[in-house]
């Protein structure tokens, strides 16, 4: 008999585990559980730890058979139900989700959403716009997600990091690391692209992660993430990858070659390389009994370190509960930003070798990460978890968020979704697209997002076109066209001219774009980095000829004051003349680069100049002097320096639907602080220097 059976329940303090999805993960992590507690020596304290106490599966046997099993390490009373019951079972303090890789982000958000911790296994989701949103939903509901990488928490992968943090091989230089095996026929979940099965996703990242490693001990970062990355590879008959090499450069210059596949065994082995020596794992993922570290330097005899009895899984349980308990949502081991950098490597490493799974192809109908339909906040802007300001634009015939979403910065159409869906779930429902933009490839991600959410009369549509060089009459028609089409659509709400050609007469420009607004193809349109004067020039001519006139504006504008742009052709508004007019027409702006691209990120400092641009730019006394303003008022509100700087815009004297790029879920919510912030007239002067 066990420990754990022959100890009174009344004197325990164990953590409730319940595991779902019991396949074989599953059940390596159950010879372990036993262990919690003390899982860094093998040996058990009978008071403290994790006992498993529910199985979960859509397959009644399955689960049923897997709490069968567990009697035979000491777990007696393991309930068998499906992943509802078992989410709703009070003993479940945390859950260990194991399913098949595309099964993941469902259970992991039920789970946070049932008030779980959950430990999740790798890869927490297929690609990184799924896995931003898993993260996102833990920070929100404050508990524990942890990405099951077992290695992670085992000691010889903490003595490994000692080892490096210290300089035991002088300086690393380079890192080999490889985790492939040779499946027995090509069948089952890891050749199937509908899983997302293949080497990388299934075993590509223990060598991405080692490496991040470290890289992090080498350095002192707290994510190492490859600034660049190649990788050629071979993809099989079923579509997943079955052989792949990848060479990586991270900032600090440290080189590595990770590999993996399916088809072929490595050694499976970790080198890391110094200019004193090297370190050698032979055992880093696997674990057996007694895994080791050898130690050669050029200055002392080859040691080898052993690591005998610990159990990983019990480790990570364990990580995954502490962390539970002290109100932390993730463990150190294993980061959510680790998480979330190692799940953007493994995008372009498949990206590097041509492989995209069916269900995130540019095509595909991707549903939201929970799979429920997606609520559009703006229908019902008073709703209390609705952070959102809204305005109007005559014209435009429908409620406008003030904060616009730029659709420039997102890398896939599954990423683009994630971020799409939180804007808009947080009362956002204003986009803005160039014909230019990926060479089309945005815009036509934003339709097909638009088209798989069937919101199209919910959303506010910005398209730009007629840019350099092809900034003529003609080219706008062409342009306009080519932009509906891709989107999927028959009008834009907004169109704007992305440049000026003023080597032709305004005139000209005003009547091709009263044609297609009289056609129904445009409802409301203007100027983007268009000079003032000519767009005064555009209305008068509108104005004496019966035609609609330019109705928004679309140049550069903040706290900042911008003394170059860019990029060539822009135009900037944020002089004290431009501000007049502004206040005098009431025309709307829509500017881009309100937050002085990371002028206020803490980024900029005046004796850090290595970006040319930012220096170019926004570099002066007087804006290091708002910068500091924007910082002292941030810590009245108790928000950074890029949420005055928001505010900023949205409280001018005229209205403004300041444009914004987040390249993620966290960058979204961190800009949207700035929507709860109220500046009044004179703070607003205040941070302007115009006191």
């Amino acid at each position: 008999m066990s420990a754990q059976t022959a100890t009174p329940a009344t004197t325990r303090t164990h953590d409730g585990w319940a595991v779902l999805g019991p396949g074989g993960i599953a059940r390596r992590f159950l010879s372990q559980l036993p262990a919690s507690g003390n899982g860094a020596t093998g040996t058990v304290d009978p008071a403290v730890g994790g006992v498993l106490v529910a199985a979960g599966s859509s397959d009644p046997a399955r689960a049923q058979a897997f709490a069968d099993e567990a009697s035979e390490h000491g777990f007696d009373d393991v309930t068998a139900a499906s992943y509802d019951e078992v989410l709703a079972d009070p003993r479940v303090d945390a859950v260990y989700v194991s399913t098949v890789h595309t099964g993941h982000a469902h259970l992991v958000l039920r789970a946070l959403a049932a008030g779980k911790a959950v430990l999740c296994e790798k890869p927490l989701a297929p690609n990184h716009g799924t896995a931003m949103a898993l993260a996102d939903a833990a920070r929100q509901a404050g508990l524990p997600l942890v990405e099951a990488y077992m290695y992670r928490f085992h000691p010889q992968t903490a003595a490994l990091r000692d080892l490096v943090r210290d300089g035991a091989i002088g300086a690393v230089t380079h890192v080999d690391a490889s985790f492939a095996f040779r499946a027995g026929s090509r069948t089952g979940r890891l050749f199937d692209v509908a899983t997302a099965g293949g080497g990388i996703l299934d075993v590509g990242g223990y060598p991405v992660t080692m490496t991040a490693a470290v890289v992090q001990a080498a350095t002192g970062v707290a994510v190492a993430e490859p600034t660049e990355l190649t990788a050629t590879g071979t993809l099989g008959p079923t579509g997943v990858d079955e052989w792949t090499t990848a060479h990586l450069t991270y900032p600090s210059g440290i080189t590595a070659v990770v590999r993996t596949g399916v088809r072929v065994q490595d050694e499976n082995a970790v080198t890391v390389y110094g200019t004193r020596g090297r370190i050698v794992l032979r055992d880093p993922w696997t674990l057996g009994d007694d895994p080791t570290i050898e130690v050669s330097t050029v200055d002392e005899e080859p040691r080898t370190l052993s690591f005998a009895g610990a159990k990983p899984y019990a480790l990570e349980a364990d990580a995954t509960t502490a962390a539970l308990r002290e109100g932390r949502t993730d463990a150190p081991e294993m980061t959510i930003d680790e998480s979330l950098a190692t799940a953007r490597t493994l995008d372009r490493w498949r990206a590097a070798i041509g492989l995209r799974y069916p269900f995130e192809a540019e095509d595909a109908d991707i549903p939201t990460v929970s799979g429920a339909p997606l609520v559009v906040a703006a229908a019902a802007p008073d709703h209390a978890d609705n952070p959102m300001r809204y305005g109007e634009i005559a014209g435009v015939g429908k409620r406008l968020s003030r904060l616009v979403m730029g659709v420039d910065n997102q890398l896939d159409l599954a990423h683009a979704s994630a971020i799409f869906d939180h804007f808009v779930s947080r009362g956002g429902n204003v986009f803005d697209t160039g014909y230019i933009y990926g060479g089309g490839t945005m815009e036509g991600r934003l339709g097909k997002w638009i088209q798989n959410r069937g919101i199209r009369e919910d959303v506010v549509v910005i398209t730009k076109g007629a840019h350099t060089p092809f900034c003529d009459p003609e080219s706008l028609t062409a342009q306009l066209l080519e932009s509906l089409e891709r989107q999927g659509t028959d009008y834009a709400d907004i169109y704007m001219m992305h440049r000026d050609n003023e080597d032709v007469p305004v005139g000209e420009f005003v009547d091709v774009l009263d044609e297609h607004r009289r056609a129904g193809r445009i409802r409301v349109f203007g100027g983007s980095n268009w000079s003032l004067e000519r767009f005064d020039e555009a209305n008068a001519y509108a104005a004496a000829n019966g035609k609609h006139g330019f109705e928004v504006l679309s140049n550069h504008f903040g706290l900042a004051e911008a003394y170059d742009v860019p990029w060539a052709g822009c135009r900037h508004a944020t002089d004290p003349a431009s501000k007049r007019w502004l206040e005098e027409r009431q025309v709307p702006l829509l500017p881009w680069s309100s937050q002085a691209r990371g002028f206020f990120t803490g980024r900029a400092t005046p004796e850090d100049t290595s970006d040319a641009e930012l220096v170019r730019c926004y570099y002066s006394d007087d804006n290091f002097e708002r910068l500091r303003r924007a910082r002292e008022l941030g810590e009245q509100f108790g928000v950074p320096a890029t949420a005055i700087a928001l505010a900023y815009v949205l409280n001018q004297p005229f209205p403004t639907f300041p444009l914004f790029g987040p390249r993620t879920i966290a960058e979204a919510r961190s800009s949207m602080q700035g929507l709860s912030v109220d500046l009044t007239p004179e703070q607003v002067a205040w941070l302007d220097l115009r006191d």
